[in-house]
């Protein structure tokens, strides 16, 4: 391992997914931290931006515009505006860049900035490490957080496994008019977001419609339910259950931004999510929270340093393995997950969150 020369310009390269993006935080402050009069930027997916915009330790988010990009190679007009794209980056002159996403994509974006050091993953896939002039070892820990962070250690650096995110004030503001048109104060109302991509990851609809009632019992104001455009349909169960009727339910689902999202969690006195981006907000925004698993590992994405915030009854079979994205398990694991143990582990946790110190002091988190 050699030690770098101090860098000036230094560009994060993690375009997506939102969750990832909140997850790769803690390699920014600790680029900063080291690093702290360096201009440091990141490549991002353009509908991400709101994630990691205000964080006082990013110099720019350079969007990436993907849905614009997706067909580059069916259309010399979209692959003239990514030659564009790719050559504004170069242009910027970058000394240090750090794939932290490991894919083609992210690997053509490391390898087109034309910075002489590059670093990413050995294990990075399709062919990503082919761009790299620092190929990282994966690390023993799983967790998708201490991936990356073996990035800086090969740079010399203390990580520093700050997870905090910031929310834009525009959104802050945004959110603060419509919270107190509603009549709430921060931590009186509960988050519930229900919604996941894939089937395999969504806990009932009946059964967070069974425990938005159970939460109004624990002194819990309204219930504001989040979600993804393009996902409203995997609310209307909960909401034709009649919790909504009450008139104790927000639903925003499909409404919001990513950084209303964040503003909206933010002020939250409790999140329960599946296995999605939420969830990652709420651990860095210091929010109580749950989430949910059947399929995926907590010991690989859930909650970073907070295991009694992630919920797991499906006990993985020696030898076998579980893809998340296999339609033939439709909602089968979450299923083993039951009301009364969501309500438990939430009054534990509820029970706790007083003690906890801010985020990147937490004496759950790692040192």
């Amino acid at each position: 391992m050699i030690r770098p020369s101090e860098p000036r310009r230094i560009l994060i390269v993690r375009p997506s997914a939102l969750g990832d993006v909140c997850r790769t935080v803690p390699v920014l402050a600790s680029l900063h931290r080291a690093w702290p009069e360096a201009q440091t930027d990141w490549v991002v997916q353009d509908e991400s931006i709101d994630a990691i915009a205000a964080h006082p330790a990013l110099h720019e988010a350079i969007a990436f515009p993907r849905r614009q990009f997706a067909a580059w190679w069916r259309s010399p007009r979209v692959l003239a505006e990514l030659g564009r794209w790719l050559g504004e980056i170069r242009r910027r002159r970058y000394d240090l860049v750090l794939d932290c996403q490991g894919l083609g994509r992210s690997g053509l974006i490391t390898r087109y900035s034309g910075a002489p050091r590059r670093v990413g993953l050995r294990t990075s896939r399709e062919m990503a490490w082919l761009a790299y002039t620092l190929r990282v070892p994966a690390p023993a820990s799983p967790h998708a957080v201490d991936r990356m962070l073996t990035l800086v250690k090969a740079l010399a650096i203390e990580p520093l496994p700050d997870m905090r995110l910031h929310v834009p004030q525009s959104q802050r503001q945004w959110w603060a008019g419509r919270r107190a048109a509603a009549g709430l104060d921060d931590n009186s109302y509960a988050v519930l977001a229900p919604t996941a991509r894939w089937q395999s990851k969504r806990w009932p609809g009946e059964r967070f419609a069974a425990l938005a009632p159970a939460l109004l019992q624990r002194g819990f104001a309204r219930i504001v339910l989040i979600g993804a455009p393009g996902e409203e349909d995997q609310v209307r169960e909960l909401v034709a259950a009649g919790v909504a009727a009450t008139g104790a339910v927000i639903d925003l689902v499909g409404r919001t931004s990513v950084g209303q999202t964040m503003a909206i969690i933010e002020g939250a006195g409790l999140v329960v999510a599946n296995d999605s981006a939420p969830l990652h907000m709420a651990v860095g925004l210091d929010r109580p929270c749950l989430g949910l698993y059947g399929p995926t590992e907590p010991d690989l994405v859930g909650p970073y340093g907070l295991p009694r915030s992630a919920l797991r009854r499906y006990v993985p079979q020696p030898g076998r393995r579980v893809y998340f994205k296999d339609a033939s398990l439709g909602d089968s694991l979450m299923r083993l997950i039951s009301v009364e143990d969501v309500l438990a582990r939430i009054d534990e946790l509820l029970g706790s969150h007083g003690a906890r110190r801010p985020a990147s002091a937490s004496s759950e988190r790692p040192s």
